[in-house]
């Protein structure tokens, strides 16, 4: 993406310029809704947020202070966005499971050979939506268990034990998905 293109558009959207606004939208609205699917239960969901999530860019774009990428600033809107839907609807609470992952995959080859991305979102986007935000911020966002916890306002154990039970439960998932007993480790 062309740095002064992007200058051009962010100044028109700070103007209130609508064409900007479309222009932006269509800039960057396809990586941002990948980023919705993440955070959504399926594609209706992840649309509510990518609007939610546009609607709060457009409002705060003057406040983008050309530090770090323009990309990262609107994927944290947008993610932000998600967890405000998720906590608002109280998806999100603390669980005491004391489960362990095990990380013992035999057969990761075959899995990663024939696993689409596409495959992948849907079998994340089928994981209870407190199991998701804590799945989607640790494995994909790369946030740390502390950072989760006070995003979310749950204690580290509990960040812990929802991506603990998560990681058991995508497993599970996979092997259904290759039908493979789910009791044979992969």
């Amino acid at each position: 993406m062309n740095p002064k293109y992007l200058e051009k558009i962010i100044k028109g959207c700070i103007a209130g310029k609508t064409e900007y606004q479309e222009k932006l939208f269509r800039l960057i609205s396809d990586k941002m809704f990948g980023v919705c699917l993440y955070y959504s239960k399926d594609y209706s969901e992840a649309e509510d947020i990518l609007h939610d999530g546009f609607l709060k860019i457009f409002k705060n774009i003057s406040k983008y202070k050309n530090k770090g990428s323009f990309e990262g600033w609107t994927r944290r809107i947008i993610i932000n966005t998600a967890l405000e839907k998720h906590k608002k609807e109280n998806y999100l609470y603390p669980i005491n499971d004391d489960y362990e992952y095990i990380d013992e995959i035999n057969n990761k080859e075959e899995i990663i050979n024939n696993i689409t991305a596409k495959d992948l979102i849907k079998l994340i986007q089928s994981l209870s939506p407190k199991y998701r935000m804590v799945f989607n911020l640790y494995a994909i966002e790369g946030y740390s268990h502390k950072e989760i916890s006070k995003m979310l306002n749950i204690s580290e154990s509990t960040s812990k034990s929802n991506l603990s039970r998560a990681r058991a439960i995508l497993q599970k998932k996979v092997k259904k998905y290759f039908y493979l007993p789910v009791n044979q480790q992969i």
